[in-house]
């Protein structure tokens, strides 16, 4: 029979990331009943935290689904979208791809922007869109972890209010570890991930509809993703499923975390410790994939270098360092290393870390890099920081 783990995993993919120990430890506490008074005091903590954490304008609603990022996904699309609402969905990356997809699965009328794998999408192209069809929903993922892009929300968001339709945002891998603003950007609809710059276990997605998304709710097709039965739920104290006390306790920990470093200081950390890893990397030879301004301070995309068997490094990284990176997808497959830093991750003794594991790995491999080149240019940079 297999065993539990015994030695805790560097989680250095595009997520789950590193769990604080201080969040394991909440996990801990007694389970409580799905509708224990308790438990829904708790929940209300949850929904009023990621009110202040989305940046969302008052009215609007916060909760978090039972279930990945994919189901606050879901959850957002199933509630706006019916049957011949138009959208248009901004498609640069796998996670636009499945959004747009997700959206015709309800039977929406989508019309795809597609842009390069590897770059931000160009926000004329959306206003060029809405200008010759118009539409009900604008789509887009604003931190893209297929590719490492982050996409120009604001002005994405612009366009599509100044048509009237509703802008519905993939905030996977930013909230919590990058600038967003709900309120401040016109977002309507915005959904996330417990498992990412949150630092929570996977299994709960944060989600929030403003007021004006409220308004315009379509009915819902799908039960247990109904907007209005989980506000039943989460304000009404009504059943409707049996959620997870000990994720609720994850969750409710992990953004007293975040709000006690405050956004504004856990954004600037996020920020630095992406610019002395990318110091490391580019000294190493191993430049990332995006162009400077349009990357992600969370997720990068490296490129592999040529000769390089890129999965036996991730293999060595994880069976001899006991660090997980992880691999490209779509047409990035093979070309890339995705390398997360995020929540408690995004820290000196990651980059490090992983900077001295690759060396070593490379170097065996026959590819050639200077001895200390990544760790000795961090250190630069961290020192040049202060």
């Amino acid at each position: 029979m297999t065993t539990l783990p015994a030695t805790e995993r560097l989680l250095l993919g595009p997520g789950p990331s590193p769990v604080p120990p201080r969040v394991m430890r909440a996990m801990a506490a007694p389970v409580l009943g799905h509708l224990d008074p308790a438990l829904l005091d708790l929940m209300d903590d949850i929904r009023t935290s990621l009110g202040r954490v989305f940046r969302a304008p008052e009215g609007s609603l916060a909760l978090a689904v039972s279930g990945t990022g994919t189901s606050g996904m879901e959850a957002a699309v199933a509630n706006l979208v019916a049957p011949g609402t138009r959208v248009v969905a901004v498609v640069n990356g796998y996670f636009g791809a499945r959004l747009a997809d997700m959206a015709a699965r309800y039977g929406g009328d989508v019309r795809r922007i597609d842009g390069e794998w590897g770059r931000a999408v160009d926000p004329g192209a959306v206003q060029r869109a809405l200008e010759e069809g118009g539409a009900d929903v604008v789509a887009a993922v604003h931190a893209e972890t297929s590719t490492g892009v982050e996409n120009p929300i604001a002005e994405i968001a612009a366009a599509g209010r100044a048509h009237d339709a509703l802008v519905l945002v993939d905030a996977v891998t930013s909230l919590g570890g990058m600038p967003l603003d709900v309120s401040a950007w016109a977002v309507d609809a915005c959904y996330s991930g417990s498992q990412k710059c949150l630092g929570a276990p996977s299994g709960l997605a944060p989600l929030v509809f403003t007021p004006r998304a409220l308004a315009r709710r379509v009915p819902c097709r799908s039960f247990y993703l109904d907007l209005g039965l989980l506000q039943d739920y989460w304000v009404g104290r009504k059943y409707h499923h049996t959620i997870a006390a000990t994720l609720v306790y994850a969750l409710r920990e992990a953004l007293l975390v975040v709000e006690e470093e405050g956004l504004e200081t856990r954004w600037a950390r996020h920020q630095r410790h992406h610019q002395v890893l990318t110091s490391g990397l580019e000294a190493m030879g191993l430049p990332l994939y995006p162009p400077a301004g349009e990357r992600l301070w969370t997720l990068h995309t490296v490129r592999v270098p040529a000769g390089v068997d890129e999965a036996a490094v991730r293999r060595d990284l994880r069976e001899a360092f006991n660090i997980e990176i992880g691999a490209g997808m779509g047409p990035l497959a093979g070309k890339v290393w995705r390398v997360g830093l995020m929540g408690a991750g995004s820290v000196p003794a990651s980059i490090l870390v992983l900077l001295g594991a690759l060396e070593h790995i490379l170097r065996r491999m026959g590819h050639p890099v200077a001895p200390g080149a990544g760790t000795g240019a961090a250190l630069d940079a961290l020192t040049a920081d202060h």
